[in-house]
Order: C-alpha cells, then structure tokens, then sequence
C-alpha cells in the first residue's frame, strides 16, 4: 500500500510528494525547497520515516518546481530525473525565476531522463510516466494504477488546469492530453497538483469547466 505525504514549499507554494509502501522504498517528486528550513523539514521527515529514496523526479522543468533539485541530488547522491522534453529548460530557471522577482541558481543540467511509458520502481510499488504536454513540451503525470494515486503537476487542478502562456505552452494540446490520458481512468483515482488541493478523475471530469 502506498503512502503519500505532501509538502508545500518555496515562494510559490509548489508541492513536493513523497511516496513509498511498506518496504520503505521511496520516490521524492518535485523537491521545490527553497529555504533552509524547508529542507530540514523535509530531510527529517525522511529520517524520521526511516525512508530510503530511490527516484528524485520532475512533474516538468519550470523554476518553481526545479528548486530543490540540486539540494535533493546532493543530500541522497541521486540524479534527478526530467522529461527529455523539459532538459532544456534546467539551464533556464535562473533566467524565468528573475521574472517572478525571485533569485535561484541553476540546478544542475547533468538530470537522468524519462519517457512515454516508462515504469518508476520501488520497493512493491511502480509509477507510470504518463506524457501530457501542453503546460510546458515535457510535462508528465506519474500514476500508480494499483493504489488509484496520479502526481500530475500542474497539468489538472481541482477546477483549473495548467497554464500556458509561459514559452513551449499550447492550451490546445493540454486539453486534449487530459482528455485523452487523463479523463480516461477510474473515476476514484486521487489527484495530486502541482499547487492547491487534491480532488479526482470523476470530478474533475464532472465539473472541471476548462474541460467543456
């Protein structure tokens, strides 16, 4: 049985997710530390869990989702994997973080790379990488079809769904991603955003009106 908890850190209230079951294997999606204190709070949780982390992963490459990487990559000795899609994007945070009135370095650009399909192992745990792009050219949604949990970034929201007024955005081909790949599981899988709260398939496919 898999287990979830959530972090919400840096300036822009980005989540970070753990996931692990009962081996105590574990993946670290998103980082997104930002201040001191919020890498603390998150290195002792994992202690505290007695948690050992297998995968460091990106939902997709925009600055507020990259900060953390380099603490997250340095603390476990983990590269942290991305989309091909979004590798580009590694070495333009600093820039894009700047136009949000926020200072950040870099992370590093040597980031391990995923694709369409490919399956996350850990411990009795898997996660499928699923590829919606649209917010940005590599954003992806990881889904764990046995414990009905999908980590999607900030390509569904409870009500909304991701921008993409940012460079390499296409709202066109978001909505059709969610409708195509989304839409199409269980009503009960449990959704976990980028930003906000968490909600489901079924309502989102009920209410979401970005999706009519």
């Amino acid at each position: 049985m898999m287990e979830v908890k959530k972090f919400t850190f840096n300036p822009v209230s980005v989540n970070a997710y753990l996931l692990w079951d009962e081996t105590k294997e574990a993946v670290l999606i998103d980082p997104a530390c930002y201040f001191g204190d919020e890498e603390v709070e998150l290195d002792h949780f994992i202690k505290a869990q007695g948690l050992q982390i297998l995968h460091i992963l990106n939902t997709h490459g925009h600055f507020d989702h990259l900060m953390g990487n380099s603490f997250a990559a340095s603390k476990w000795g983990l590269k942290v994997r991305i989309h091909a899609g979004d590798e580009f994007m590694l070495g333009q945070a600093r820039q894009l973080a700047g136009m949000f009135g926020i200072t950040m370095a870099n992370p590093s650009s040597e980031a391990g790379l995923f694709s369409e399909g490919e399956v996350i192992h850990f411990g009795h745990s898997e996660l499928k990488v699923i590829h919606v792009p649209g917010h940005s050219p590599g954003s992806v949604a990881f889904y764990s079809e046995r414990d009905k949990i999908i980590v999607v970034g900030d390509i569904l929201f409870d009500g909304s769904v991701g921008r993409t007024d940012l460079p390499g955005g296409n709202h066109e081909l978001l909505i059709s991603g969610i409708k195509e790949k989304l839409l199409i599981l269980d009503d009960h899988v449990k959704v976990y955003s980028g930003h906000g709260n968490e909600t489901t398939i079924g309502k989102e496919r009920r209410s979401n009106p970005f999706l009519y």
